[in-house]
């Protein structure tokens, strides 16, 4: 496997790092990632090794604002502005790897923006991976803490705070905590921009599931205490295209990073395997969203 990391310019000049593991050997299809809130790319080697070994590269860059990419922490000045940086990625992804199937991959906050990636820019690629996507949290916020958020983005959308993350929800093995709450360049800031604009997303996302076109893999923990399983159950239940939807029940929000990781990462290795051989232009509708749970 080989290690890249490389950096450049987003379209209005803040500075984005983008790091990625390939196979020394031929490659089949790049997977494009989009991490979460709070964390970085680099989290997701273990993630690269295991597509590396089957023949995929996964090349991802921090999100603005995140890890070693310029930006305020935990902000953006605009959800556009995070579908450009996505559209940067897909077109590094297409220098770099010519004539190959690109995915997009996206984990929780990437998981909403490779949704709405797909829906609102069309990309012609050959299909998208949503791991946990918040689409909707698996809490209710505070009416008032909602009301004081809209005042902000108006008047103060760089207004920061700490994003509240349940360190415990992650997963179930007490390393990968550990290993978060070390991590230097993990960070818990969101500012009001960034927080209202994820769950307008993640609800213009659920009410336009329906135009969704493109080959479709939503898997969820189904014990997920951070975003909840029954957004993902929406979305892919609205999906006319081909669309499978995975819940592991018991599963944390992290589900690569679970003791049963292995077998979540053959999973969406094996729906890459039946896919990566479509171009976008052969893409067609398919039947009904299948589902399957993970005892």
């Amino acid at each position: 496997m080989e290690h890249i990391q490389f950096n450049c310019q987003a379209s209005d000049g803040v500075q984005l790092c983008f790091e990625g593991w390939q196979p020394e050997g031929e490659t089949r299809a790049v997977i494009c990632l989009v991490h979460g809130i709070g964390e970085h790319c680099g989290r997701y080697a273990h993630v690269g090794a295991a597509l590396a070994q089957a023949g995929y590269a996964l090349l991802g860059f921090d999100l603005r604002g995140h890890g070693r990419s310029g930006g305020q922490r935990g902000h953006t000045p605009s959800y556009d502005a995070l579908m450009d940086d996505i559209g940067t990625l897909l077109d590094k992804a297409a220098e770099r790897y010519p004539g190959l199937p690109r995915f997009l991959y996206g984990h929780s906050l990437g998981g909403n923006l490779v949704l709405n990636h797909a829906l609102r820019r069309r990309p012609a690629i050959a299909g998208v991976v949503a791991s946990g996507p918040a689409l909707r949290l698996a809490f209710e916020p505070p009416a008032v803490q909602l009301a004081i958020g809209r005042v902000l983005d108006r008047i103060w959308p760089t207004f920061s705070q700490s994003n509240g993350l349940d360190r415990s929800g992650l997963s179930h093995d007490p390393q990968v905590i550990r290993a978060y709450e070390s991590d230097a360049l993990i960070h818990d800031r969101i500012t009001a921009r960034m927080a209202l604009s994820m769950l307008a997303a993640g609800q213009w996302a659920l009410d336009h599931a329906a135009e969704f076109t493109l080959p479709l893999l939503i898997f969820h923990g189904g014990a997920d205490r951070l975003t909840a399983p029954s957004g993902s159950q929406e979305f892919a239940g609205k999906v006319a295209a081909d669309c499978t939807l995975k819940l592991w029940d018991g599963l944390y929000h992290e589900t690569h990073n679970e003791f049963q990781k292995d077998e979540v990462l053959a999973f969406m290795i094996g729906w890459l395997d039946e896919h990566c051989l479509v171009k976008p232009d052969e893409q067609q509708p398919a039947a009904a969203p299948t589902e399957s749970a993970k005892g």
